[in-house]
């Protein structure tokens, strides 16, 4: 079974070992780590962290709505969710882990008890898109994964699980196939070395095949890495989120 096969409750045992992860990588930062800059630009580690509660709270809100059928938007507004960040980065360690903690216990809570058919009720992303209820563990999923990466204490693409390397591979090259200016960045190949993964990125016929193994591939066209281990020409690439 793969992520991408994975039922709700299948990926909310994903998210929960994912979760743990992050939690104990918290856990191991000191103050001065906390406040040292992240692998995203113009974010501390705090900033990151600070994201990470405030997004099992948006999530939750999802929950909530696909639960009642009261319509509870992910975010009050763009406004509000860069704000908590901001706002969130610079609190003490054991206020942000205790934080954090919290926030990822009252999402799986929820998460845990959805009834059945609610996770087929229609809600909408902080984007305005309409999506199932049950691919929000997959987006906490995601965001574990993705942002662990990010905080820059030794977690690196390598270490992502081969199920959730499988279903969001195929998910950045249709979004990245989606955003790509053909003038600007003819389409190509990707194609892993340690799977038989192989996709074309963008209209027409691919120029050039870009190879390396599967999570090197994926952190490259999420732009979590310059793509050293990979081989072939690199092209530019749009922002996938």
């Amino acid at each position: 079974m793969t992520s991408a096969t994975a039922t709700p409750t299948d990926l909310l045992a994903q998210v929960a070992t994912s979760t743990a992860r992050f939690d104990a990588a918290i856990g191991a930062l000191t103050e001065a780590d906390l406040r040292a800059p992240s692998r995203l630009p113009g974010w501390t580690r705090g900033h990151v962290v600070a994201h990470m509660s405030r997004n099992a709270d948006s999530l939750l809100n999802l929950l909530l709505w696909a639960r009642t059928g009261i319509e509870i938007p992910q975010y009050a507004s763009p406004a509000v969710r860069d704000a908590d960040i901001e706002t969130g980065a610079p609190r003490p360690l054991d206020v942000q882990h205790a934080d954090f903690t919290a926030a990822a216990h009252r999402w799986q809570a929820v998460a845990a008890t959805m009834p059945a058919e609610a996770w087929q009720a229609v809600v909408r992303n902080r984007q305005g898109g309409a999506l199932t209820a049950d691919q929000i563990p997959w987006m906490r999923l995601r965001e574990t994964e993705i942002h662990h990466v990010d905080l820059g204490v030794g977690y690196t693409p390598a270490d992502w699980p081969a199920p959730f390397v499988a279903r969001l591979l195929p998910e950045a090259v249709t979004d990245l196939s989606a955003k790509l200016v053909p003038d600007a960045t003819p389409a190509f190949d990707i194609q892993a070395t340690d799977t038989d993964f192989i996709a074309t990125i963008g209209p027409g016929r691919p120029h050039h095949t870009v190879l390396g193994p599967s999570p090197a591939l994926l952190a490259w066209l999420l732009g979590r890495s310059p793509g050293a281990d990979l081989t072939g020409p690199l092209p530019p690439l749009p922002a996938w989120k």
